[in-house]
C-alpha cells in the first residue's frame, strides 16, 4: 500500500491534533470534531485504543506507512544507550525530509518529502533523493544552488523559524550537530505508548 494521498485535514481531525503544519483558523476550530459531516462523540478509549492512536499520530506526522513504522521501532529495540521510545524518535528525527524541515527548508514535513524527492537537496554537495535517508552527526544539508533564485523559495527563507539546539544553519547551509535530546523534540508525544503498543 502507497502512501495516503486523501484528505489531510482528516487525519488531524481523527488524532485530535494538526499533523501537517496547516494551521489554518478553520481547522483548529474543528479538531475537538471527530471526522464525518457531523461528526461523532469521543467515547473514552480503552488502554490499547489509546496505544494504537499515539502510534498512528506519530507515523502520520512523519508521514511513514506501518511496515517502515515497524521497521523504526525494531531498529530503536536494539539501542543501547538510550531507551526505545527516544531511540525510535531520534531516528524519525534525522530523517532527511525532517532534518529539511527543522532547517525551515520547507513549511511542512510533506513538502520537505517532496522537495527531496523532486532531487532539490544536497547532503555533503551530494543530491540524495530519498526522504527516509539518516543523515549523520556532522553532515551538511542544502538546497541546490539554482533553488535560491526562486521567490517561492525565497518566501520560505524569509520566515522567522525556531531553529533547534542539535542544527545550526550558516549561509543557507545546514548542519546536524548531533542527535536531538528528548526535550528537544516534541512534547506531545508519548512514546512510552508506542513502545507499550508493540510490546503486546
Amino acid at each position: 500500500m502507497g502512501r495516503y494521498t486523501g484528505p489531510k485535514d482528516k487525519l488531524s481531525r481523527r488524532e485530535g491534533k494538526e499533523l501537517f503544519g496547516r494551521t489554518r483558523a478553520s481547522l483548529l476550530r474543528r479538531l475537538r470534531q471527530a471526522p464525518g459531516q457531523h461528526g461523532t462523540s469521543r467515547s473514552r478509549a480503552s488502554v490499547y485504543g489509546r496505544q494504537l492512536r499515539e502510534k498512528q499520530k506519530v507515523k502520520r506526522i512523519y508521514g511513514l506507512r506501518e511496515k517502515q513504522f515497524k521497521n523504526l521501532y525494531e531498529k530503536a529495540l536494539k539501542a543501547k544507550d538510550v531507551p526505545t521510545g527516544t531511540a525510535l524518535l531520534q531516528t524519525l528525527e534525522m530523517r532527511l525530509d525532517n532534518v529539511v524541515y527543522r532547517l525551515g527548508l520547507a513549511r511542512t514535513r510533506p513538502q520537505a518529502r517532496q522537495f527531496v524527492t523532486q532531487g532539490r537537496v544536497l547532503v555533503d554537495g551530494k543530491k540524495v533523493d530519498i526522504p527516509s535517508y539518516e543523515v549523520k552527526e556532522g553532515q551538511k544539508v542544502s538546497l541546490q544552488p539554482e533553488a535560491f533564485q526562486s521567490p517561492f523559495i525565497q518566501s520560505i527563507l524569509a520566515r522567522e523559524i525556531v531553529l533547534p539546539a542539535w542544527l545550526q544553519v550558516k549561509e543557507g547551509i545546514g548542519s546536524v550537530l548531533r542527535k536531538p535530546e528528548r526535550e528537544e523534540m516534541d512534547q506531545d508525544i508519548d512514546e512510552n505508548m508506542i513502545v507499550a503498543f508493540y510490546s503486546r
